[in-house]
């Protein structure tokens, strides 16, 4: 019996596994392709580091229809899979053995696992809509460049120094605590079935924003498309979240965040 439960616990592991990996994956693949932007990211990539000063960029302002601004809310989800997806892993494999420990049967248990990893995708969903109304906002007011990011050196300023700030705050701490604890944040909050694990997932989904979603807005900063800093903030958040001295690497990354806005703002 024993050997049975620890060989569908070893299955139900390495099926999420897959599925996980395989989702991140197929994220990467469509940013990389250029997320229905007409270009590949490495062509809007190129376009961020052209050798040109802020001031002369060209800017980007146009309508949006519907269909642009769908495209472009499915571009910002899919991002934000691609970039939180890999942070949030172990904690879905977590509840997956645990989810499956607290089964005496074979009884499948697939669907709370599967509502637990949707209420993340909820959660970013939820994130993608307002970052697609902001990222419409900035460039009806003409402070977006092709390149997409935005245009004013003090407003670039002005958002690296919320953002490094903010990686000091109390609020920002604590959701990181909770996101380096999945063990404990199981215990302390788990419910049975797949409505609980939707519950469980949202509430634990809501401090993976709380403990991201200013990071995320430094993609106006660098280009919303710039595959490099795509990359270097997925680390960023992967670090803090995954090695032992996350904490302080969060707490460094604020500093150098501030340090970074207060020289654009001086040199604007």
């Amino acid at each position: 019996m024993a050997d049975a439960l620890k060989r569908r616990h070893c299955r139900d592991r390495s099926i999420s596994l897959v599925l996980l990996v395989g989702v991140i994956l197929a994220s990467w693949a469509y940013l990389l392709v250029g997320a229905g932007m007409g270009m590949s990211i490495l062509e809007m990539t190129h376009m961020v580091y052209m050798d040109m000063p802020m001031s002369d960029m060209p800017k980007a302002s146009m309508a949006w229809t519907t269909g642009h601004a769908v495209m472009m809310f499915f571009m910002w989800w899919v991002m934000m899979v691609a970039m939180m997806l890999p942070g949030a892993s172990p904690m879905i494999l977590l509840f997956a053995t645990v989810n499956r420990g607290r089964l005496n049967d074979a009884a499948g248990p697939h669907l709370p696992t599967v509502a637990f990893t949707t209420s993340y995708l909820l959660c970013w969903g939820a994130f993608s809509l307002a970052a697609t109304g902001l990222h419409w906002a900035v460039n009806h007011a003409g402070l977006l460049t092709p390149g997409m990011f935005v245009n004013n050196q003090s407003i670039s300023a002005g958002i690296l120094l919320a953002a490094g700030l903010y990686q000091l705050t109390p609020v920002k701490q604590a959701c990181l605590r909770h996101c380096r604890s999945p063990a404990q944040y199981l215990a302390n909050h788990w419910r049975p079935g797949a409505w609980g694990a939707l519950r469980l997932g949202m509430g634990h989904g809501a401090y993976c924003l709380g403990c991201c979603w200013l990071l995320m807005l430094l993609l106006f900063v660098g280009g919303v498309m710039n595959l490099l800093w795509i990359a270097g903030l997925a680390l960023c958040v992967l670090l803090e979240k995954a090695i032992p001295a996350g904490h302080w690497w969060s707490r460094s990354l604020g500093v150098a965040l501030m340090v970074a806005g207060g020289w654009l703002l001086l040199t604007g």
